[in-house]
């Protein structure tokens, strides 16, 4: 006979047994099957308990567990995995995926399917001995926990948008007693942000603070636990207040247990049933809640009120604060683009040509960007841009053969025409008239010629009155009149070839253009013969 009733409970039905004679009576008292009244009741019979005295609570359930309760026959069925359970077991023991397990098992023979392999470690998972964990207790002001939550929807009084939010708390560990913000994003400023809030709000700095391997804290950790690399701006928060940087191995969120605790009690408690409401009324209300519900609560594991434990004893073990306040700061690395500008906060910010392709480092405060080449020598510093777009240059960044042709522009240009002279400052008048095309371009190299050697802003003047006189006042022609010396020469003196002549690209005399005629044959058209000649080029 199967057993479905408690001992407790077939104790009670036995007495009832001994009392009403009728299973249909028993069955009103009890709300049982009749069928199953009388399967106990036959066995009460044979062990002889419906007269005389009933055993005692021990003796009662001895007779049970011999007689009533009898072992589940065994499993007809035999696992197709069976034959590979040694193997399986230490597989599945390492933490090998099953489906990788069931290709290891086909590499050996194996025919089943995927689906017997998941039966078989599902069994191995009931057998398996529970995992049992070691509960860690820490001295006063030697470690604080931190971690994020999701805490739902709230209002952003910015945007005037319903946004995801999430719950910042920091437990420490040996009070419980709480710190807990809520935020938009879990991004390295938010953290850094909050982490100081923090330590402000306890008055003091713990040893120790414990993290999990969230981005904005831990750019690397591996899964031993060996190696550990911590963001720059974490360990420049960490060096200010003197505390340690501890996180926790992946995947391993019981190594902080405490903080996990508090995440989950501000979710089911504070949060619970709350209706929609913004950030700010949140943190305003949840700062009173941490201070006198949560923190005068009676913990469930220590037995005493937070905030009562951490004003009597763990203050006082906490590291004093920084006397001047930590100035917020963002590292990021980046690389320089080959128009000299490094993107950061999705604005740009000009670093030395001579840096181009090459990585630098990124600190970001709240009024300055500085740019450090990889080995951590600062290169510049500039402001922090106030809008996303910005561009801030500084000129000296830039090569110098490309500067002209940014910072050059029609007012400058007229104001060093006019410093050379007043024929140059005619021709770039003349030039920038022009209604349908810039001339800007053509008009800074003029200016420009009176700064190569040789030339001068003398040179330069008189070319330019003579390109006038000519009616050519363009900057090829200035520039052949240089090269030629024809400045020199009288406003009514030609030059040995026509200056059109000169400086026109395809012009030719007639002479010239008749010796490279030459015949390349004849044909009959109109009752004529004509000759075809053609220019040799």
């Amino acid at each position: 006979m199967a057993r479905r009733l408690s001992v407790m409970d077939i104790r009670e039905l036995v007495r009832q047994l001994r009392i009403m004679e009728s299973d249909r009576e028993v069955q009103r008292f009890s709300g049982l099957h009749r069928k199953t009244i009388g399967r106990y009741r036959s066995w009460a019979k044979e062990q002889g308990l419906l007269s005389g005295e009933l055993p005692d609570a021990s003796s009662f359930t001895e007779l049970v567990d011999q007689t009533l309760v009898k072992p589940a026959p065994p499993s007809q069925n035999i696992s197709s995995v069976e034959p590979y359970r040694q193997e399986v077991e230490g597989w599945y023991s390492a933490g090998v995926e099953v489906k990788a397990i069931w290709h290891r098992l086909q590499e050996r023979g194996y025919s089943g399917s995927v689906h017997s392999v998941y039966r078989f470690t599902n069994q191995l998972k009931k057998t398996a001995p529970p995992e049992t964990f070691v509960r860690v207790e820490r001295a006063a002001g030697e470690e604080a926990q931190v971690d994020f939550g999701l805490a739902g929807e709230m209002l952003d009084e910015l945007s005037g948008e319903v946004v995801k939010s999430y719950a910042f708390v920091m437990v420490l560990s040996y009070s419980r007693y709480m710190y807990i913000e809520f935020v938009s994003h879990q991004d390295l400023p938010t953290f850094l942000h909050c982490v100081q809030q923090a330590l402000e709000f306890f008055g003091g700095v713990p040893r120790k603070m414990v993290t999990d391997n969230l981005r904005a804290a831990i750019m690397r950790h591996a899964w031993d636990g060996s190696d550990v690399e911590a963001s720059k701006s974490f360990r420049e928060l960490a060096e200010h207040y003197g505390f340690l940087i501890a996180p926790t191995r992946p995947y391993t969120p019981q190594h902080k247990g405490k903080v996990e605790s508090g995440v989950h009690y501000v979710q089911r408690n504070f949060m619970g049933g709350r209706s929609l409401t913004s950030f700010s009324l949140a943190n305003r209300q949840v700062r009173q809640w941490c201070e006198e519900q949560a923190g005068l609560r009676i913990h469930g594991t220590t037995k005493k009120q937070p905030r009562t434990e951490f004003e009597q004893v763990e203050k006082a073990q906490l590291l004093p604060l920084p006397q001047t306040p930590y100035e917020l700061s963002q590292w990021k690395r980046a690389k320089v683009g080959r128009d000299c500008y490094v993107n950061f906060g999705q604005s740009y910010y000009s670093v030395p040509h001579r840096l181009v392709g090459q990585s630098v480092w990124l600190c970001a405060g709240l009024r300055w960007v500085k740019i450090y080449t990889a080995e951590h020598k600062l290169v510049t510093t500039h402001s922090r841009a106030k809008t996303r777009g910005e561009r801030l240059t500084q000129t000296d960044h830039l090569p110098p053969t490309k500067l002209a042709g940014l910072t050059q522009n029609r007012e400058q240009v007229l104001l060093e025409a006019k410093g050379i002279g007043l024929e140059t400052l005619a021709v770039v008048q003349e030039l920038l008239a022009d209604p349908l095309v810039d001339r800007t371009p053509a008009a800074a190299k003029v200016v420009k010629l009176a700064h190569k050697a040789g030339i001068g802003s003398g040179r330069l003047e008189a070319a330019c009155k003579r390109a006038r006189t000519f009616g050519e006042a363009k900057y090829l022609t200035i520039k052949r009149i240089l090269a030629q010396d024809l400045e020199q020469l009288s406003e009514t003196q030609p030059a040995a070839t026509p200056i059109a002549a000169q400086v026109g690209r395809y012009t030719r005399s007639s002479a010239e253009i008749l010796q490279r005629l030459f015949v390349v044959g004849v044909v009959f058209t109109g009752g004529a013969f004509e000759t075809v000649t053609k220019l040799w080029k």
